[in-house]
This record gives C-alpha cells, sequence and structure tokens, in this order.
C-alpha cells in the first residue's frame, strides 16, 4: 500500500466521523459491491456500528468475526463520534495500516465497552462476499467483490455475478435458484493468512482506552 493509499484510507475514516457528528446516520458502501435488495430490514434495530463481514461466525456480537470496513450501517449518537475518533486516532498506534486492518485490532478494546458501543456484526447469508458468499440468492441483499487481488480479475467475476443475478430473476417463480458461479479468478486465500500484528507505538495505557474524550 502506498502512503497517498493510506492517507486516503484514513481521511475517509474522519470524514466519516464528522458526518456523525453533523447527526446524520449513513449507510457506507464501497463500489465493488453489488446491491439486489433494500438492507434495512436485515439491520439490527438497536446496533450504534453494524459491518460486514469476510468471515461471519452466525452470531451478530461475536468478536471474532472478521470485519470488513466495505460496508456499514452506522447511526449518528456519542458513542458512535466517539468509536470513530478512537479509531482514526489507531492509525497513530498501528503505522502503515489500513482502517481495515486496525479495526480487527481495535474491535475488542475496553475503550468501546466504556462508550458502550453496541456493535454489530452482519450476517453473510444477507451481507455476502468472494470470501463468504450468499447462498440463497432469496435472500442476498449485497455482495462484495472481497478476497480478490488484482481489478481485471474482480471485473471478470463481478461481471459473472450480475450475470448470475440476470439469471436468477429471469427464471420462474418456483424454480430452484442455480446459486453463483463465482468467485473464479478471484482468490480466498486471505481468509487462511495469518498475518503478524505489529508492535503497538505508543503506551499500553492508550490501547486500554486510557485517552481523553474531547
Amino acid at each position: 500500500m502506498t502512503p497517498d493509499y493510506l492517507k486516503m484510507m484514513w481521511r475517509r475514516i474522519d470524514f466519516l466521523r464528522s458526518v456523525l457528528e453533523m447527526g446524520y446516520n449513513f449507510v457506507f458502501t464501497d463500489a465493488d459491491i453489488m446491491w439486489f435488495r433494500d438492507p434495512f430490514p436485515h439491520f439490527h434495530p438497536d446496533a450504534d456500528f453494524q459491518i460486514a463481514c469476510d468471515h461471519f461466525s452466525g452470531i451478530s456480537d461475536d468478536i471474532e468475526n472478521k470485519p470488513n470496513g466495505g460496508f456499514n450501517f452506522v447511526r449518528s449518537n456519542n458513542r458512535s463520534i466517539e468509536f470513530y475518533k478512537f479509531w482514526y486516532s489507531s492509525h497513530e498506534t498501528y503505522p502503515g495500516l489500513h482502517d481495515q486492518d486496525v479495526l480487527n485490532r481495535i474491535k475488542n478494546n475496553s475503550f468501546i465497552t466504556e462508550v458502550g458501543l453496541k456493535l454489530r456484526f452482519l450476517d453473510t447469508n444477507y451481507f455476502g462476499g468472494f470470501c463468504e458468499p450468499s447462498e440463497d440468492l432469496n435472500r442476498v441483499c449485497t455482495m462484495h467483490a472481497n478476497c480478490c487481488f488484482g481489478l481485471q480479475s474482480k471485473l471478470h467475476d463481478l461481471r459473472i455475478l450480475l450475470e448470475d443475478w440476470k439469471k436468477f430473476l429471469s427464471s420462474p417463480p418456483n424454480s430452484i435458484a442455480s446459486g453463483w458461479r463465482v468467485p473464479q479468478n478471484c482468490s480466498l486465500d486471505s481468509l487462511q493468512m495469518d498475518l503478524q500484528l505489529p508492535e503497538p507505538t505508543t503506551t499500553d495505557n492508550f490501547l486500554n482506552g486510557e485517552i481523553s474524550k474531547n
């Protein structure tokens, strides 16, 4: 990742914090996510911050879920604002990492408990991706071209995804959906990679959430 790319990713987190401070809830979506249905009926009504997953354990509040920052729904309140401030400031603790990697490292931090953030992970049956495709085309809301390396591979599999969806829509009402033909060129190896966690550059007190609130 280039320094300019990292700056862009972290500016996005800071910008979204400002959106929350203006009192707006938001759905954030990456450009490589296809929407098939209205996702709002499947959002958790009591959550402040809910996010899609590369891997979903089956339990929405399981901290071992693998979040993906490409799709999330956030409600504006003091808890979510403080969380976004903490998330943004954590890029100094883990230099060289983008926002999703840092989120994976802070998701079980005591600061989140202290501010009372209600964090939920979205079910891949409704919010799937190439890492963990939604198998039921009758339920899927979104599909993300994640776990994919290279623009051409991503475009190739997204085109097939769209073809499969068009085929599903044109099929008779009582027919059995054949499912997705993807991923093909996109790799799922990232689920198997055990990345080394970098050493924090600030004190343990910071990681334990002992930071001042504005």
